[in-house]
């Protein structure tokens, strides 16, 4: 077996790591896909001439460079059946929590949480998708990219004209206590993903790509609960639709990478 060690500069970001084993998954030398986020590096186990393989990364122009390829007797172990518990856990937990906030969000008249919603819905995306990178066909993984990706712009580009309408035109002011009091519990949730995640300790690509979703959503309820706590003190909507404007903003630019996926 050989292992090769290529630096790629753009792979800053988890749809891109994901895009790079949708690209590779054809490979059948390939054993196994070793990914180092902080360090932009992939360690590529496999048999063969490493060629093939350059090429296809060379197709994404993710700035890559090959910096080692020599034989190797390291073992490879095949820890698929604990990662796709530990995925479906964790999409259960967000599914969950989409429907929590979602309900919340409309009844309390708060588009921090509803905001907040699809964000865990896109987080429901993302799982579904590692999922799918455990085992399943390239076609059925970019099928399922593309709906996902459509299905949240429209539903983020929705929720970012109605912050817009409010904006111009005020509504009641949203029910605090629901905000606070469902945004901590959508941040306890996530802590136990990120805790489930951590304890699986895999540097596979998709469950670090998970990994950092799931982080990234602490500091949006993070958000939503400061949000909360304002409209408390100024008895304003403004700074729910300030919030909820943010997150539809990041749940676009999710969605706009998990497209480049299909």
């Amino acid at each position: 077996m050989n292992k090769s060690v290529f630096k790629i500069s753009k792979m800053d970001c988890p749809s891109e790591e994901a895009m790079i084993r949708i690209k590779l998954q054809s490979i059948r030398q390939i054993i196994k896909l070793n990914f180092d986020i902080p360090n932009r590096k992939l360690t590529v186990y496999h048999n063969g001439n490493i060629e093939e393989i350059h090429n296809e990364i060379s197709e994404l122009k993710f700035d890559e460079q090959l910096i080692a390829s020599e034989r190797t007797t390291e073992t490879i172990s095949d820890d698929s059946i604990s990662q796709r518990k530990v995925l479906w856990t964790v999409l259960v937990i967000n599914a969950i929590f989409f429907i929590l906030e979602m309900t919340t969000g409309l009844l309390s008249n708060s588009m921090g949480l509803v905001a907040d919603s699809l964000d865990m819905l896109a987080d429901s995306f993302v799982y579904s998708l590692s999922l799918l990178a455990v085992g399943g066909s390239i076609l059925r993984k970019k099928s399922i990219a593309k709906i996902a990706g459509y299905f949240q712009i429209v539903l983020a580009v929705i929720g970012f004209f109605e912050v817009l309408r409010r904006f111009l035109f005020p509504v009641e002011v949203p029910d605090f206590r629901t905000m606070i009091i469902v945004s901590i519990l959508a941040l306890m949730a996530n802590v136990v993903c990120l805790t489930i995640l951590q304890k699986s300790k895999s540097k596979e690509a998709h469950m670090r790509a998970s990994m950092i979703f799931t982080s990234n959503d602490i500091i949006i309820n993070t958000g939503v609960i400061m949000a909360g706590i304002l409209v408390l003190l100024t008895k304003s909507q403004i700074p729910d639709l300030i919030v909820g404007g943010i997150v539809f903003v990041i749940v676009i630019q999710g969605a706009k990478n998990i497209l480049k996926l299909g």
